[in-house]
């Protein structure tokens, strides 16, 4: 039987990561993440993000989306073109399949995230 998963009631081990070398644009933040659920695939992950001041590239794969909604600090996407995205708290984004840019934490952030990664 599946169960509902509710973040107040866990404790997940933290993971820490910094953004690779080669993809680092500005600092070299600190990332934590709390992975509170993944399904049984694989393909579905949600938990709290958390990572200090910094900017890095990123390059999404044809088959992985991912939403965030902010908690506290600012950030911004920015793509390929130069247009931004910025988000603080109370804000959400989705970051779509294919997508080329820059993460850019201005305060240090926590959000939520949900990632759907079909693989292939």
């Amino acid at each position: 039987m599946s169960s509902i998963t509710a973040f107040r009631h866990q404790s997940p081990t933290p993971e820490y990561d910094h953004p690779r070398a080669g993809r680092r644009l500005e600092g070299n933040p600190k990332r934590t993440t709390w992975n509170h659920f993944t399904n049984a695939s694989g393909e579905v992950s949600a938990g709290v993000w958390a990572c200090e001041k910094g900017s890095w590239r990123i390059a999404f794969g044809p088959n992985k989306d991912e939403y965030f909604y902010v908690l506290e600090g600012r950030c911004r996407v920015i793509n390929e073109a130069g247009d931004i995205a910025e988000a603080g708290p109370g804000d959400a984004l989705v970051i779509p399949a294919n997508f080329k840019g820059v993460f850019e934490v201005v305060e240090p952030v926590r959000k939520h995230y949900v990632i759907v990664d079909r693989g292939g």
